[in-house]
């Protein structure tokens, strides 16, 4: 019996975070399978994606050939390639773009059944995002890259510690765009349509983000201000320049570094966000 108390001692402990895992897992894959149904919207998706590839790269390549020296902010030709059809790649990774989920549920009310859930909101939704980003690296990122490869020089890592660093960064990127996507959402709770701020999302993540041009071609202090006052440069440019390498080893560690700061912070704030709805939701009755 003793023993068999111990060994019960010893188990337990595991048992909710086991748990804890195996249901964040099954979240994951739950978010992955609901998007290999859009098989449609992927290929025409991806379509899309690979013709203004070709658009953004020789825009960037023309602004390449009329600077001195041929290398505009640092930038050669083959990382301006890289970068462009990279960031063609991720686009549907990061997914910049709007997402209006939450707040739908909220305008309509269905969210009160997500707080009815075992999983909190915060955690189900981004599990679920997570699982989308998987089938989006599998799916949209890769065909573009290719593509890119075939048709322009890209710049292959000249450093082993690029690849895990670039992957990294990806996926802090993914949590990043998540936690922004989510506290946009939220208004909703006040606001109860968030069909505005969503929109100052969309125009803002494109421009800020890096998606457009990289945020290297700014004033050099205006660029520094948006890396360290704003998530915004994380959730695109720093993947991207990590990939192209753009800076040394320690400046792209730094990068990614100041990636998982923002994930942290912004995982909080969301947090904290939800909290204070669910307490106005219960003043007002549900």
């Amino acid at each position: 019996m003793a023993g068999k108390d111990a060994s019960v001692l010893t188990i337990s402990p595991d048992g909710p975070l086991r748990g804890s895992i195996t249901t964040f897992g099954a979240l994951v894959g739950s978010g992955f399978r609901r998007y290999t149904t859009y098989r449609q919207a992927t290929i025409a998706g991806t379509f899309t994606n690979i013709v203004f590839g070709y658009l953004r790269c020789y825009v960037l390549l023309a602004v390449a050939a009329s600077t001195l020296g041929g290398k505009p902010a640092g930038y050669d030709t083959e990382q301006l390639a890289t970068y462009v059809w990279l960031g063609q790649g991720l686009l549907s990774v990061v997914m910049l773009w709007a997402w209006s989920e939450l707040a739908e549920r909220i305008r309509t009310g269905d969210v009160a059944a997500d707080l009815l859930r075992p999983v909190p909101p915060l955690i189900a939704y981004l599990a679920a995002d997570l699982g989308r980003a998987g089938h989006a690296m599998l799916t949209r990122f890769i065909a573009p890259v290719v593509v890119g490869a075939l048709c322009f020089p890209l710049r292959m890592p000249t450093r082993w510690t690029t690849v895990p660093l670039f992957l990294m960064s990806v996926l802090l990127a993914v949590v990043i765009s998540f936690g922004c996507r989510y506290l946009v959402n939220a208004t909703a709770y006040w606001l109860h349509d968030a069909r505005g701020p969503i929109l100052l999302w969309v125009l803002g993540a494109g421009v800020l983000g890096g998606l457009y041009f990289p945020l290297r071609l700014l004033p050099h202090g205006l660029t520094v201000a948006l890396w360290l006052g704003t998530p915004m440069p994380s959730i695109l440019q720093t993947p991207l320049d990590v990939a192209a390498e753009r800076d040394g080893p320690g400046l792209q560690a730094g990068l990614v570094a100041l990636q998982a700061w923002w994930a942290v912070v912004l995982l909080t704030l969301a947090w904290v966000v939800q909290k204070r709805a669910e307490r106005r939701l219960v003043v007002q009755g549900g």
